[in-house]
């Protein structure tokens, strides 16, 4: 209640000193000289009824703010996982780490990091995760994508991140962090 009270007062006396403006814009969402603007809550999910990826019932959503065309591209890297024997654990860093590279889209485009990444983890054409086909498959890149963190000594002792890290030879090991609740959610939902 101290908070709410305090923020009020705060806007009447920037709005009684000349600062009106910004008191208007603090409201709307939009932050004068930091180019920064609230972003607009997610359109709903469509309606649609669930869709069958493998075993997995995928829901329309929304499914840790993702809707059913995103949530089947996590369905597909659960399915990936499972052929190769992995649990939760693999899956669970399998989908943080494509929600981190495109938010759980397979992208025809790059990035900063590489120009020739695609797909739902970013893969990039060095010959290490297969043809342009390969990294634009969801099954397939997901598959290259465990076959790699398995490879890796101690995986599944390390963070979620820093395995994912591993994997990807991204900038910052604490990157994928930020995506790991919702992972977890997801994995939770789709892999019940």
């Amino acid at each position: 209640m101290k908070t709410v009270v305090l923020f009020v007062v705060t806007l009447v006396v920037v709005a009684m000193v000349g600062g009106g403006v910004f008191a208007f814009h603090m409201l709307s969402g939009v932050f004068p000289g930091t180019g920064v603007q609230a972003a607009p809550p997610p359109p709903p999910c469509p309606t649609v009824a669930p869709t069958a990826v493998g075993t997995i019932s995928v829901p329309a959503g929304p499914v840790a703010g993702f809707c059913q065309d995103r949530l089947v591209n996590a369905a597909y890297i659960i399915n990936a996982a499972r052929v190769l024997g992995l649990g939760a654990q693999a899956q669970e860093i399998g989908v943080m780490t494509a929600i981190g590279e495109s938010h759980l889209q397979v992208l025809n485009y790059g990035d900063a990091a590489g120009v020739d990444s695609r797909g739902l983890f970013q893969q990039r054409d060095n010959g290490a995760w297969g043809t342009l086909a390969d990294r634009m498959d969801p099954t397939i890149s997901a598959t290259n994508f465990f076959k790699k963190l398995v490879s890796i000594n101690g995986w599944a002792a390390m963070s979620p991140s820093l395995a994912a890290h591993q994997v990807q030879v991204n900038a910052d090991p604490n990157y994928y962090d930020a995506y790991w609740s919702e992972a977890q959610t997801i994995v939770a939902r789709l892999g019940g």
